[in-house]
């Protein structure tokens, strides 16, 4: 489990959800905020859908949970595929950060994957 703040000031956490192919973020109290959801294929972790509760919203908590799975994924060294519009936003944003932890996703991928944003 990984602690960030998100823009009120308030702790949120991002871990691998147990039961799904997943990360979430849960807010102070323990409720999940969000969820970014992935694949893992053939050595990668694809990112294919991320979503945060409309009630966080505006909170920087979607950044949050990214930036906790990309983070979590890299130390396992799985390489990053981010079919997710949100993930391949913030890893444009932070390439120098993250080099050598992803490739960009091909048009063969958001096929097979198909991303869904929420």
């Amino acid at each position: 489990m990984t602690e960030y703040t998100d823009k009120t000031g308030a702790t949120v956490t991002v871990d691998r959800a147990d039961s799904t192919e997943a990360f979430e973020v849960r807010d102070a109290s323990g409720e999940v905020a969000g969820h970014a959801d992935f694949r893992d294929h053939a050595g990668e972790r694809v990112f294919h859908h991320t979503v945060v509760d409309e009630q966080f919203g505006g909170r920087g908590i979607g950044t949050a949970l990214v930036r906790g799975a990309v983070e979590a994924t890299r130390e396992e060294g799985i390489t990053i595929v981010p079919v997710c519009s949100m993930v391949e936003g913030f890893l444009g944003k932070n390439a120098d950060e993250f080099a050598g932890a992803y490739r960009e996703a091909t048009d063969a991928d958001r096929a097979r994957f198909g991303g869904e944003d929420g």
